[in-house]
């Protein structure tokens, strides 16, 4: 018998849906049968993620926002919930990387990562609490990284609030088990995403770094896609508080 993942009648909200990882999701979530909301700062961007979703032949909403503003946030859930006719899924996964050492990291560098990768996951969780909790069923998919275990020269920042996201994942499955809310988190290695342009600018470092992985190569985010889809299915019924590295081999001993 085959096992397929089943998403049909879900309606999810990806955050960050705009490229890479976050469009890849998009797509795979429509894919298993879920309708999509589609948030991020540049509208174009979210187009062309709609195009893969309606391909799929599904609905998507897209809906422009600041994922660091509380009142956006709350409205871009109030207006999924309006306009789709509910909400199950949330993919927490915008997020940004600073590749810089820590005296020359500045206040402003700081805030805007943390606000992008932690903050933001903050508000659209608190925002979908209210209507998980009243229906008793949700699904939480936040975005960590092999940089919330893993520590790298230059990546002080960009690693705590990875580690955040990846403690924060395991903080709300407990809070939230009890009203059959489940909360996981990837954590992907290096990823063939605009996030690692520069890496892939200079082929001396992105060699060094390729040489690292098992594999031998940098992921796609179709790869990591799939997981979250899995993640937010019945198939991983028994599955809360994991957070599931998949990198291409980079973290083994």
């Amino acid at each position: 018998m085959a096992i397929e993942i089943n998403l049909e009648g879900k309606i999810a909200l990806v955050t960050g849906g705009g490229r890479g990882i976050g469009r890849a999701v998009a797509a795979s979530l429509a894919e298993a049968g879920a309708n999509v909301c589609v948030t991020a700062r540049t509208e174009s961007q979210l187009e062309k993620t709609a195009e893969k979703v309606r391909a799929k032949g599904r609905s998507v909403l897209m809906v422009p926002a600041d994922a660091t503003d509380a009142k956006a946030v709350n409205g871009v859930v109030d207006r999924t919930i309006r306009e789709m006719g509910g909400l199950h899924l949330l993919i927490n996964n915008a997020g940004t990387r600073l590749n810089k050492p820590l005296m020359n990291t500045s206040e402003e560098e700081y805030d805007r990562l943390m606000d992008t990768n932690v903050k933001s996951m903050f508000l659209f969780t608190k925002a979908v609490g209210k209507h998980f909790i009243a229906q008793e069923y949700g699904r939480v998919v936040n975005m960590a990284s092999v940089g919330a275990f893993v520590a790298g020269p230059d990546q002080s920042i960009y690693n705590a609030s990875k580690a955040a996201v990846a403690h924060f994942t395991k903080a709300m499955a407990i809070e939230w088990a009890r009203y059959n809310i489940r909360v996981n988190a990837v954590a992907p290695g290096w990823i063939h995403t605009d996030m690692i342009k520069d890496l892939r600018e200079d082929e001396q470092k992105l060699s060094r770094y390729v040489k690292a992985i098992p594999q031998r190569r940098l992921g796609e985010p179709d790869e990591i896609a799939p997981l979250v889809a899995f993640l937010c299915s019945d198939l991983s019924a028994y599955m809360t508080g994991a957070v599931v590295v998949i990198d291409g081999g980079l973290m083994i001993p």
